[in-house]
């Protein structure tokens, strides 16, 4: 008697279980099918053109029709802010950047970034400069450095006292570290001359002056 009894209550686990399964399938189904309503109501069908890159595109890089085009894409895999067409965005260039076969997206052209605050009475310019030219990658903006020229035959004393206004090895938090190519310093504009010429024919070194020697020229 017990076995049958097994079996009989064997079975109705069975259904119950299954019932369970088929029931969150159709709840799954059902989220599903709204979100695709959804999708093909907000765009229309099921497919539509979109812009598509039809190869790598650098940061910077303009986007026109020599790298982008417009192609059939499903409309459930878009994402909300898909570039319909190339016309829309000809000629912008990119924030970040896109690869071949991607589907171009609004948030491509935004740019990152901070506004740079030019001090009375001096000028901006950027001047290349390698790691080791540059305490090691370690400038950043608000350091105050000495500038010196290097070449051939001797080294130069260029500027002292230069606000560091910005680098390239800044990210988002605006703090350095990383790999540097370039340095923008506040300079006299009667300097900049000089500075880019020096840039051009030698090589720049950045010196962080010690506390001892800016305090004695303080009190000079």
């Amino acid at each position: 008697m017990r076995k049958p009894a097994t079996v009989a209550i064997g079975i109705i686990c069975g259904i119950v279980c299954a019932g369970a399964v088929f029931a969150f399938m159709q709840d799954v189904k059902g989220e599903a099918a709204a979100a695709r309503a959804e999708t093909l109501a907000r765009y229309g069908g099921e497919q539509i053109e979109v812009c598509v890159a039809t190869r790598d595109i650098a940061a910077g890089e303009k986007l026109d029709s020599s790298n982008a085009t417009e192609k059939l894409w499903l409309a459930d895999l878009l994402p909300p802010d898909a570039v319909r067409s190339v016309r829309d965005v000809s000629g912008e260039r990119l924030g970040t950047p896109i690869y071949e076969g991607e589907v171009v997206t609004a948030k491509r052209f935004a740019r990152e970034g901070r506004a740079i605050d030019v001090p009375d009475g001096l000028s901006v310019l950027s001047v290349p400069v390698k790691d080791v030219q540059a305490i090691g990658g370690a400038i950043s903006a608000g350091q105050r450095v000495d500038v010196y020229a290097t070449g051939a035959a001797e080294t130069e004393l260029l500027a002292s006292d230069v606000l560091v206004v910005s680098s390239s090895n800044e990210g988002e938090s605006g703090s350095g570290g990383g790999s540097i190519s370039w340095v923008a310093l506040a300079v006299e504009p009667q300097a900049i001359q000089e500075l880019v010429a020096a840039s051009q024919k030698t090589e720049l070194y950045l010196v962080l002056p010690g506390g001892e020697r800016k305090g004695a020229e303080d009190e000079a």
